[in-house]
């Protein structure tokens, strides 16, 4: 047993906790290592399976997110280009141009 005062308990805590936008890179299990395709394969093979073929996958258009606010500049729907959380660096760097929109 030990004692801590509070803002070292909460110092030694956050050692251990990852910043936003950090991502675990240990994994455990089927999926661990460079094998990975190799165990589902096995699994799917114990299992009696199908294999998932490329040319199954539904051929639906992708609609974009939009936003309820019209733009400001020309009145049209917004669309979601990226979602990033608070800290995170976002892909594209670039400001928006007009003749985007």
């Amino acid at each position: 047993v030990m004692r801590l005062a509070t803002d070292e308990f909460i110092r030694r805590f956050l050692i251990h906790v990852l910043p936003d936008g950090f991502h675990r890179i240990r994994h455990y299990g089927l999926l661990a290592s460079a094998g990975h395709k190799a165990n589902i394969a096995r699994i799917r093979k114990l299992l009696g399976a199908q294999t998932p073929s490329q040319h199954d996958a539904p051929n639906a258009e992708v609609t974009p997110l939009t936003l309820r606010e019209p733009c400001p500049v020309c009145g049209g729907p917004m669309r979601i280009v990226e979602i990033f959380r608070r800290g995170q660096q976002p892909r594209c760097r670039a400001p928006p141009r007009k003749d985007a929109a």
